[in-house]
């Protein structure tokens, strides 16, 4: 049945500010997964260690303050630096069971000094090797503060049966330019990861599906006033400008007609699964290709930028 494909969306709470946790939560959905036969597993944005909630809750734009300093360093030591080997343990399991993953986590990059932190979007394929690791270009809002800005290294799709997958973080789903260097690809299956809440996903997973003709599977996490763990840093500020529901989930799945498969799942932790029909999409490319039959690229052409950024060349 190379046509079809089981996915799977975990959409789960993070160990706010605490990675190994986290990670064990991580290593559980992907055995869960696996044993109901998923053949990929998606995770939300910056689930490792958790998104920054506490940034818009704690005066995060004032300038040289102890709380923000403190917070900061803590969301960096708890950040994931893949070259020390802190992903292995998932490769693994995405090896022995052979399911793929997208994780998404905030990567302390070694290749950029160690200290700054990306929200980063990586694939392991089901033999367990990291195949691509897609900073996101372009922090949104208040998370400028806390995150740097990535680079096109990572606008990269992966063959996976008939499917050809490829994925983007958050807000960049909106960006029309980084969807089109991926449908350029031939993306097919598209993976856009979120911090959670169906405010995000309820209008733009069907819009892609329907711009794209592929499938579009939007994965969420979930967070509540009461899920911060008692060690987070000034947990008292936080607590006492925070919401009840900071992110309420709504992951969910569209079809290459744009029309639902799952629609936004709330307030539900857990494993989210569906089979998807490669035929759906070549069914729904014969009236419009974005990049194909339904293009111009001798009136206008994208150019992009992949090579991985870094301040500093060393020649040895």
């Amino acid at each position: 049945m190379e046509h079809t494909l089981k996915v799977a969306i975990a959409q789960i709470t993070p160990v706010l500010l605490n990675k190994l946790e986290t990670l064990k939560k991580v290593e559980q959905s992907i055995i869960d997964a696996a044993h109901v036969g998923s053949e990929l597993i998606v995770f939300g944005e910056a689930l490792v260690p958790g998104y920054p909630f506490w940034v818009a809750l704690t005066g995060g734009a004032e300038w040289d303050t102890k709380v923000n300093k403190e917070l900061h360093a803590t969301y960096v030591k708890n950040s994931i630096q893949i070259e020390a080997g802190e992903l292995d343990r998932i490769c693994d399991l995405a090896k022995t069971n052979k399911i793929a993953v997208y994780l998404g986590i905030m990567e302390r990059a070694k290749n950029r000094g160690g200290h700054s932190i990306y929200a980063s979007l990586v694939y392991i394929d089901a033999a367990g090797v990291i195949k691509s690791v897609h900073r996101k270009l372009q922090p949104t809002y208040d998370e400028r503060l806390t995150w740097a800005p990535g680079d096109g290294n990572g606008l990269q799709v992966h063959p996976l049966k008939q499917f050809t997958v490829g994925g983007l973080n958050c807000w960049e789903n909106w960006m029309p330019l980084p969807r089109t260097a991926l449908y350029g690809l031939g993306e097919n299956l598209h993976i856009a990861v979120w911090p959670g809440s169906d405010h995000n996903t309820k209008d733009i997973t069907r819009f892609i599906a329907r711009e794209s003709r592929s499938y579009v599977i939007s994965a969420s996490s979930l967070m509540t006033k009461k899920d911060f763990p008692e060690s987070t840093p000034h947990l008292d500020t936080i607590l006492t400008n925070a919401p009840e529901v900071l992110a309420n989930g709504g992951s969910c799945i569209a079809g290459p007609d744009g029309e639902w498969i799952i629609e936004p799942v709330l307030h539900k932790e857990g494993l989210i699964t569906a089979t998807l029909d490669f035929n759906r999409v070549l069914e729904e490319r014969q009236n419009f290709d974005v990049v194909g039959h339904y293009s111009r690229p001798d009136v206008t052409k994208l150019t992009v930028n992949r090579q991985r950024q870094s301040t500093v060349e060393f020649n040895d």
